[in-house]
This record gives structure tokens, sequence and C-alpha cells, in this order.
């Protein structure tokens, strides 16, 4: 029988946490209940993954996480989340039509640089470290947004503190380009 999420699938020194926090990020119902939900049953909202999860999903994709981080690692992902969800919601107020968009659903791309994250490396900044797309359900519409996850500038006064910058904005299409036009212009 398969392991599921929460079940240890690499050998781990330590026992991480299986708990799992609710986000804000309202979820469109699309998708069947599985056997590892990631919806709350009483708020319809996404939940994010444990330090267990996390952990196994690292491992599955090849990276190198360490278990002692995963206290640390998994609420910067979730405040991360967190902000670009904001974000989104920034956008989606020039659409006054839809009161309650939500989140269908949500795409890694660490290995495929954007293009505005490409254009802008040939001209000497750094690359993001992660790349997601994530889908938004406006009322029945379905809208794409880029995110480029970028490492932020360190406080001097306070070295240790990670520090993250996001860029999110709609995916290149023709009226994700209309809503950067009128942000740029101010309309």
């Amino acid at each position: 029988m398969p392991l599921t999420p929460e079940q240890r699938a690499h050998p781990t020194q330590q026992q991480l946490s299986t708990h799992r926090t609710v986000s804000s990020i309202p979820r469109a119902s699309r998708y069947q209940q599985s056997e590892c939900p990631t919806v709350d049953a009483q708020s319809d909202n996404w939940v994010y993954p444990s330090e267990q999860m996390f952990f196994n999903a690292m491992k599955r994709k090849q990276w190198a996480p360490r278990e002692q981080d995963m206290k640390t690692v998994v609420p910067i992902h979730n405040i991360v989340n967190e902000m670009c969800w904001s974000q989104i919601l920034e956008w989606e107020r020039m659409h006054e039509g839809c009161l309650q968009p939500k989140l269908l659903k949500f795409e890694g791309k660490a290995k495929q640089p954007s293009p505005k994250a490409r254009v802008r490396a040939m001209i000497g900044y750094q690359m993001p470290f992660d790349r997601h797309d994530w889908t938004v359900d406006r009322c029945g519409k379905q809208v794409r947004y880029v995110i480029d996850f970028y490492q932020g500038k360190r406080d001097p006064a306070n070295p240790d503190k990670p520090s993250f910058f996001v860029d999110v904005r709609p995916a290149l299409t023709v009226e994700g380009a209309w809503d950067r036009t009128r942000r740029f212009l101010g309309i």
C-alpha cells in the first residue's frame, strides 16, 4: 500500500511534525477529496503541508533538505504564500465583478525561469530561486499568475533574518498584459 504524504517516506533522524496549518487562501471546489486533503472542511481554504510532508516533497524533488531546518522553513513557506495571495488579491481588485476569487491550482516551475526573470538576468540581476504559476478561479474564469521568488536584501542589523521578494503578476496573456498596463499607468 502506498504511503500517504504524512508518513515518513524517507529515513529521518528526528520526528518531524505532521501538524498542518489552514491558510487564508480559499480553494476553488474543482477537486474531489483525497486521502491527503489540501482543503479545510470547515473553511474551504487550502491547508499548508506539515513539516513531514514538506520534507518528503523536497526529497521527492531531489533537493537536499535538512530535518532541523523544517521548523523554520515551513512557517516561512506559509508566510510567503500568504504574501503571494495578498498580492494576487490586489490584482484581482481590478476586476470588480468577482468578490471572492479562489485559488484553483498551483504549479512549481523552479527549473523554468519566467521570460521576465531571464531578461532581468541578462542585464545583471539575480535569477529567482523559485517560480510558481497559480491559477485563480475568478468567478468561473481561470486566470494564471506568475510568481518569481527572489532572495531579498539582508538587514545589516539582523543578518540572520531571512528576506524574500516576490514578483507576482498576471501571466502575459492579452488580459494579463492589459492589467499590467493599467497598473503601470495607474488606471
